[in-house]
């Protein structure tokens, strides 16, 4: 049950209102609920609820008893010595989860996280309906309690509004402020953030009014004075005389690529943040981006759009430090004072401002600046006690710094310097080319590839396209293997920045052992891993986790840590060199394994929406993990991990990618099935299987009757084995090969078996078993039965596919509205699921049903199935496609472009494949049809007598395979007559 004493007092169970009755019911509620838990006494009860005092203790009790009744067993209210007190969650309160969000958010904000900050106070903001504890009279003793929260209210509304104002949200805020301000004339911290609002949007003048009208107010009510830091603000507001000129930021040489938008939002973040560090892994661009920012900024105050008009918003000057010749921290004050043209024992400042830090408080005391410290990582402590320093005794102080961690000092505002967009990449990489070879050109795609195997760091990919110089593209794209050694270059740059080997190096370097260690053993995950990942495979910690992310080593998002490639393949060598490698990789190894196992049989339930993401969130790593195994002496591992990974790569549409492991697992034991894993090898069979071209071929050839019997000896009519995907899959790839029977009678054999997927399945096939019999009547109500065993588990994926047939069998007796139906239905559950390949199979059937009407239709269905296909690497279903196509440019009368979509989808199917029947009967009937056309009718009965043949493979009347099929009237007559006159 939830309560609500932030305005009127409510309870809410299940959604529903709860009727509490009258005002002395919901006084009486409100009351207790104030602070849930604690004891209020009788009197207090009896003397808020009825301030005439004309109810007695009996009615208070009666009053109580009712309140029971209405809240029943969501709260329960006891008697505690003379008083009451109500037994709730205190979070169910919405007073107390305004209090406990309100401070989160107010510690957000003194940590510097603005952005969690606002989240937070907006949600605690929202709980508020009206005045609080409305339901109980002003004049009431509780009424302290109402004023609290109203002030808790008031200055949570400061809080969120600060925290917008330090986002850049000024706009917005400065109408709420006025109104604010106007109601609360005397609370300095409402004036100080109106002033700092107005003077964001320009509003200098506004703002200097302001800090007067409330120096006037404080002087008339209370005879005070502003306070140190209002005062303090009003100087930010005044003209500040210039001080000696400082280090510009360095002149660049070479044109500022695909940044512009990080650059507005860097300068626009030193408007209303005095703290900015841009962090980022080494050579992702943090330096060239803060010359960039601090020109923007400083080119905006010499137009007059900052500094002395502009309330602290951009800086007058700028002040750029380079910090990486440093060694230590010992010369840093030094540095600055070089830095801002001031010598050491030069202009004596401020009296008796004796040591550098002094003389740097008081040369920056009054002085607009915005000072660039660049490469802070090396001296991160030391450059963090001087900035916090600073800005502290230096109001009108802005800091941008760079580094590959943050600095840690409260108010500190962040920017992830990430990589190049893949535009921007090549883009840079051509213009630096060109700058080195006149007339250079390249394939958009090869440099692209370059690029991305980089990590997109603008740094690599000036260092490689400098190599172009004496390398051709194409050689260049050839040696990525050897990452680290590709880009070097640039004999005039930092010694960190002369190769990309270097530059990961420095940050290594910086890198505690502990923390090497965690880096080295973390580059065996490819595509990132999450926290737990970590911790089980490499025994990384949280700490360390977060200590190598504020270094720039590792990158997080979305709950994922993740390691540029560049970075990654100099962790792998110094694993390798620290004896690791194997270790390491069994457990990554085994970590895959008990995660797709796990999944498994989820994925056949309710939960496949929730564990698909997990799974495919692993892709990466569980082919890394594969690739492993399978070169390992116990390939027990690689067969496990195939076949349990198998349902989730089959419902995604991404077993081509474990199809070249398949292979070379297969090839590597043979004929000779491990121990106790024949479901295992079989399902190696059917990925191997798959392959393209003659390979596949050779090997269901070699390895289909051993496997057919280590999946029939899993599969027993009493029993159950663990990969009932497989079994179905066996089926589809059987059905049109040299004993359908025996993998039909296999599958339709587990009826009663204990598995309700199974069943389910053994259903499915059934239907397909009825068809070839040339039974459709019987097909349908076994592929509703199967529909229905999949719906019971919540399994879309089998659900989907039962749609799909019951589609086929509607479109075949003719009804097309339901057959489209069916097949929508089907392709919303294929969509959330992101079954590409099955996606596409029932756009292609959609784009047949709609074929004869409205071929424009049906023309985008064919097309999007091709394009899915393709990204799927589904031949299958790209030659149904392909096929679609064809059958539209025969209609338009294009017989060229119908005929070679036709050649295509011929050379693209698979012909053991069930899914492949229809494809292969159509696409040979089209390739008749475009013989007939042109003529060549000798030519066109042979295709015609072809596309029966394959009709006549699964055991149904050939005239009613092409009924089914959707073929015309006319045109099953013209192949039935072919077939016959070629007898």
């Amino acid at each position: 049950m939830k309560f609500g004493i932030l305005g009127e007092t409510r309870a809410w169970r299940g959604g529903g209102e709860v009727a509490l009755g009258g005002p002395a019911r919901r006084a009486l509620l409100a009351l207790l609920l104030v602070r849930p838990g604690e004891v209020v006494s009788a009197d207090r009860l009896a003397e808020e609820i009825d301030p005439a005092g004309t109810r007695s203790a009996h009615s208070l009790q009666s009053q109580v008893s009712r309140l029971r009744a209405a809240l029943g067993d969501g709260a329960s209210i006891e008697r505690a010595g003379a008083g009451y007190r109500i037994l709730v969650d205190p979070q169910e309160v919405d007073a107390s989860r305004f209090e406990r969000l309100a401070g989160e958010g107010r510690s957000a904000l003194a940590d510097g996280d603005a952005g969690r900050a606002v989240v937070l106070l907006r949600e605690a903001l929202e709980l508020w309906r009206g005045p609080a504890l409305a339901d109980l009279p002003e004049s009431g003793t509780a009424q302290a309690a109402a004023v609290r929260l109203e002030e808790r209210r008031l200055g949570a509304r400061e809080d969120r509004i600060e925290a917008e104002l330090r986002l850049g949200e000024h706009r917005g805020a400065v109408p709420e402020l006025r109104e604010l301000v106007a109601r609360h004339p005397l609370r300095e911290r409402l004036a100080g953030l109106l002033m700092r609002a107005l003077s964001a949007e320009g509003g200098q003048a506004e703002a200097l009014v302001m800090f007067e009208e409330t120096r006037r107010h404080l002087a008339d009510e209370l005879g005070a004075d502003p306070s140190a830091e209002l005062t303090a603000l009003h100087r930010e507001l005044l003209t500040a005389d210039p001080e000696p000129s400082p280090a510009p930021p360095p002149a660049q040489l070479t044109s500022f690529v695909g940044r512009a938008a990080e650059v507005a939002e860097i300068a626009e973040m030193l408007r209303v943040a005095r703290l900015v560090t841009l962090i980022g892994p080494g050579g992702v661009g943090k330096t060239r981006l803060s010359v960039e920012a601090a020109g923007l900024v400083g080119t905006r105050s010499a137009a007059g759009g900052g500094g002395r008009g502009d309330g602290g918003g951009a800086a007058d000057q700028v002040c750029f430090v380079e910090l990486a010749p440093l060694r230590d921290g010992a010369g840093l004050p030094q540095a600055l004072l070089a830095a801002l043209g001031l010598r050491q024992n030069g202009l004596q400042m401020d009296g008796g401002a004796t040591t550098p830090v002094d003389r740097l408080i008081a040369a920056l005391s009054d002085q607009v600046l915005l000072l660039v410290l660049d490469n802070c990582e090396h001296l991160v402590d030391e450059v963090a006690r001087l900035a916090a320093r600073l800005l502290a005794t230096c109001p009108r102080l802005r800091v941008l710094a760079t580094s590959r961690e943050p600095l840690g000092i409260i108010g500190e505002n962040l920017l992830q310097v990430r990589p190049l967009d893949a535009d921007a990449a090549v883009r840079l990489f051509t213009e630096r080319a060109v700058a080195v070879r006149r007339g250079f050109t390249a394939d958009p795609g090869t440099v692209r590839r370059i690029c991305a195997a980089l990590d997109d760091l603008p740094l690599a990919i000036e260092l490689a396209a400098a190599r172009s110089r004496t390398l051709d593209v194409e050689d260049l794209a050839d040696r990525l293997d050897d990452l680290l050694g590709v880009a070097r270059g640039n004999r005039t740059a930092d010694e960190r920045h002369r190769t990309l080997r270097s530059v990961v190096a420095w940050s290594w370097d910086l890198l505690s052992d502990s923390e090497q260690r965690a880096a080295q053993r973390f580059t065996v995950f490819i595509g990132g891993a999450t926290a737990e990942s970590a911790a089980r495979v490499c025994g990384i910690d949280g700490g360390t986790l977060e200590s190598l992310v504020d270094k720039s080593l590792l990158d997080v998002s979305g709950g994922r840590y993740r390691m540029l490639e560049t970075i990654r393949a100099y962790g792998a060598e110094r694993l390798d060199a620290a004896g690791e490698h194997g270790s390491v990789r069994r457990a990554h190894a085994q970590h895959l394994l008990e995660l797709v196992r796990t999944a498994d049989p989820r994925l056949r339930r309710a939960e496949q929406l929730e564990w698909l993401p997990v799974v495919a969130a692993e892709h990466g790593d569980l082919l890394a993990a594969l690739r492993w195994a399978v070169g390992e002496p116990d390939v027990r591992t690689a067969f496990e991990l195939l076949a349990a990974a198998f349902n989730y790569l089959w419902i995604r549409g991404a077993s081509a990618s474990v199809v070249p492991v398949a292979i070379e697992l297969l090839t590597g034991v043979g004929e000779a099935v491990p121990d106790a894993l024949g479901e295992e090898y079989a399902t190696c069979v059917l990925l191997a299987a798959s392959a393209s071209g003659d390979a596949g071929e050779r090997l269901w050839q070699l390895h289909r009757a051993t496997a057919g019997e280590a999946l029939a000896a899993a599969w027993p009519g009493d029993r159950r084995g663990r990969y009932p995907v497989t079994l179905l899959l066996w089926m589809m790839r059987n059905a049109v090969g040299a004993d359908p029977r025996g993998a039909y009678e296999l599958v339709s054999s587990q009826r009663d078996c204990p598995d309700p997927w199974a069943r389910a399945t053994a259903h499915y096939v059934s239907g397909f078993g009825h068809l070839g019999k040339g039974d459709s009547g019987a097909a349908e109500e076994d592929f509703g039965r199967a529909l229905d065993g999949f719906r019971s588990l919540g399994e879309r994926w089998g659900v989907a596919l039962a749609l799909g047939t019951l589609a086929d069998v509607a479109g075949a007796r003719g009804d097309r509205t339901r057959a489209i139906a069916l097949t929508d239905e089907a392709l919303v559950l294929t969509g959330r699921l992101g079954a590409l390949e099955d996606s596409a199979d029932l756009l292609v059937n959609r784009g047949d049903h709609f074929a004869g009407d409205d071929p424009a239709t049906a023309r985008t269905d064919y097309a999007q199935a091709a394009a899915l296909a393709r990204r799927a690497g589904s031949a299958t279903y790209l030659a149904a496609a392909l096929r679609g196509l064809g059958d539209i440019a025969l209609e338009e009368g294009d017989l060229t472009l119908a005929e070679r979509l036709y050649t295509e989808a011929l050379e693209q199917i698979d012909p053991h494949w069930i899914k492949s029947l229809g494809p292969r009967v159509r696409t040979l009937t089209g390739l008749g049809r475009v013989a007939a056309a042109r003529s060549h009718h000798a030519e066109a009965r042979t295709r015609y007598r072809q596309a029966t043949e394959v009709a006549g493979i699964v055991g149904a009347p050939v005239p009613e395979v092409l009924r089914m099929l959707g073929l015309s009237p006319g045109v099953v007559a013209s192949v039935l007559e072919a077939a016959a006159s070629g007898r």
